[in-house]
C-alpha cells in the first residue's frame, strides 16, 4: 500500500520561528538531523513538537491505537551483571533471588491461554548456573504447552550471553555464534526478539551506568543476525540517568540506519528504493513517512494458506527477508532502589518530548510504544496524542521495574486499555506480537483477515 503525503496539520503557526522548517521537513517525509533532534529537545514549544510527531503517527497509523492480550515471564533475576540502574538484579543467595522451573513455565503458559493471551514475553537475568540446554527446553515447554501462543523472548544481551555459556561465542566472529544461538532457539519455538539491553549506545554512558554488558555495536550485531533470519524484533531507549540529550540522539540515529539496513532486503521496499535512486544522486534513507514507501507489515509477511484460521494451524514461517524493528520503546529511568538513587529521574514533560522526538528522529519505525508499565497508563493517555500507536498490553507479571511503589503483580484488563485508548480520542485495535490485527470471541481468537 503507497503511502500518502501527510496533510498539513491545521495548527496555527509554531511559537519558535526555528521548528517551521523542521515542520516542512516533516511533511515531506524528510530524514531529520541530530541538530534537528537537539532543536526538538531544546525549544520551549513542545507543543508543536507534539503535534508534528502526531502528524506522523496518524499518518502511519489513521485513528488507531494498539493493545495486546500478554503475559510476562521472568526465569530468573540471578545475574551476574550489577548495572547501577537496575533494581531487578540478585545475587545466588540473596533473600529475593529466583529462577523458574520448566513445571513454572508450563503453569504460566497454561495461565496465559486461559486469560485468551496471543503472547508470553520472557527474559531475566544473566544466570551463570543456568546451563544452555535449560533456554531452548523452556521454549519447547511453552510451546508444547501452548502452541498458539508467539513467543518473545530473551533480549540481545541474553542472546550472548547464551553464545557464551554454550561456547559458541568467538570476538572474532560473533556473528557466527549469535546465529547458531537464534536459529535453535528458533527451531526451539522463538518468534521475535523484545528491545531490551539497549540502554543507550555510548560509551562513556556505558561505562559509568552499565559497565559489563554488551556495547552498542554487538547489541546491534544481534538484532542484524535477527533480521537476516526473518525475526522480527524491538528496539528500546532507557533515558534519564547519567546521559545526555545529544546521546539520545545518537542512539535513535544508529538505531534508524540499522533499520534502513533491514528494510532494504524487503522485496517491495528495495523495488521502490532503486528507483527512487535511479532519479537522484545517492540512496536516499528509507522514511515511512516519504511519498510511495510502503509500509512493511503489508509486504513482510506471507498470506496464510486458505482455510487456516489460527496461528496453531499453520506456523508462520518468516523469509529471510522480512525481519525488521517493528518498535521503539521509550523508558523513563526509575532511581528508587538502584545505585543511581541520587537522580532525580526525567519529569513527566521530558517523557512526553523524549517520546515526541522518538516519533520524528525514528522515521522509519513503524510503531512507537507508550509502555504503560513504566509510563502509568495516565501517561500513556497523553502519549497517544504526541506520537505514540501503542499502549502495550494486559502484563500481569513485571518484576523489571515497579512504578510509585507497585508490586510484581502489574496488571490491567482490555477494558481499561480500551477505555484509555477511546478517551484519547482513537480506537482501540486488538493485536498480536506482529501488528496483526486480532478477532475474537471471548478467549478464542484468530488473525483478522481483511
Amino acid at each position: 500500500m503507497p503511502a500518502a503525503t501527510l496533510p498539513a496539520p491545521a495548527a496555527p503557526p509554531s511559537a519558535d520561528p526555528r521548528l517551521d522548517a523542521i515542520r516542512d521537513k516533516v511533511l515531506a517525509g524528510e530524514r531529520l538531523t541530530l541538530d534537528d533532534g537537539d532543536l526538538l529537545y531544546t525549544t520551549t514549544d513542545i507543543w508543536t513538537v507534539c503535534e508534528l510527531a502526531d502528524a506522523v503517527r496518524r499518518r502511519l497509523h489513521g485513528d488507531a491505537a494498539y493493545y495486546n492480550i500478554n503475559r510476562h515471564f521472568n526465569y530468573s533475576n540471578v545475574c551476574a551483571l550489577s548495572c547501577k540502574f537496575c533494581d531487578f538484579y540478585a545475587k545466588r543467595g540473596d533473600a529475593h533471588a529466583y529462577t523458574r522451573s520448566l513445571d513454572d513455565a508450563r503453569a504460566e503458559a497454561r495461565r496465559a491461554i486461559e486469560a485468551g493471551a496471543t503472547e508470553i514475553h520472557i527474559v531475566g537475568g544473566l544466570d551463570p548456573y543456568l546451563p544452555w540446554d535449560y533456554y531452548p527446553d523452556l521454549l519447547r515447554a511453552i510451546r508444547d504447552e501452548a502452541p498458539t501462543l508467539h513467543i518473545k523472548a530473551f533480549t540481545a544481551v541474553e542472546v550472548v550471553h547464551l553464545a557464551k555459556i554454550a561456547r559458541v561465542y568467538k570476538q572474532s566472529d560473533r556473528r557466527e555464534g549469535i546465529r547458531w544461538v537464534l536459529e535453535r532457539l528458533i527451531e526451539a519455538g522463538l518468534g521475535s526478539l523484545p528491545g531490551g539491553g539497549a540502554e543507550v549506545f555510548d560509551d562513556r554512558v556505558h561505562d559509568e551506568a552499565f559497565k559489563g554488558k554488551i556495547r552498542s555495536d554487538v547489541w546491534l550485531d544481534v538484532h542484524r543476525v535477527a533480521h537476516e533470519l526473518g525475526l522480527n524484533t524491538n528496539a528500546t531507549i532507557l533515558y534519564g540517568h547519567v546521559e545526555d540529550r545529544r546521546e539520545r540522539l545518537v542512539h535513535m540515529d544508529m538505531l534508524r540506519r540499522a533499520q534502513d539496513e533491514a528494510l532494504a532486503r524487503i522485496p517491495e521496499v528495495a523495488e521502490w528504493r532503486s528507483g527512487e535512486v535511479a532519479q537522484c544522486a545517492g540512496v536516499p534513507p528509507i522514511t515511512l513517512t516519504r511519498p510511495g514507501v510502503p509500509l512493511p507489515e503489508h509486504v513482510a509477511f506471507r498470506p496464510r494458506p486458505s482455510g487456516s484460521t489460527h496461528p496453531a494451524t499453520s506456523p508462520l514461517r518468516h523469509s529471510a527477508t522480512s525481519g525488521y524493528f517493528q518498535t521503539i520503546i521509550p523508558l523513563p529511568f526509575f532511581p528508587d532502589s538502584s545505585e543511581l538513587e541520587r537522580l532525580p529521574g526525567p519529569s513527566g514533560l521530558e517523557n512526553l518530548r523524549t517520546l515526541a522526538v522518538a516519533r520524528l528522529m525514528l522515521d522509519n519505525f513503524p510503531h512507537v510504544k507508550a509502555f504503560w508499565i513504566m509510563q502509568t497508563l495516565a501517561m500513556a493517555q497523553l502519549m497517544l496524542q504526541c506520537g505514540a500507536d501503542d499502549i502495550d498490553g494486559t502484563v500481569v507479571w513485571y518484576d523489571i521495574t515497579k512504578v510509585g511503589g507497585a508490586t510484581t503483580h502489574q496488571e490491567t484488563t482490555v477494558w481499561d486499555l480500551q477505555k484509555a485508548i477511546r478517551e484519547a480520542g482513537f480506537t482501540p485495535i486488538e493485536r498480536d506480537t506482529l501488528y496483526r490485527r486480532v478477532e475474537r470471541e471471548g478467549n478464542a481468537w484468530r488473525i483478522a483477515t481483511s
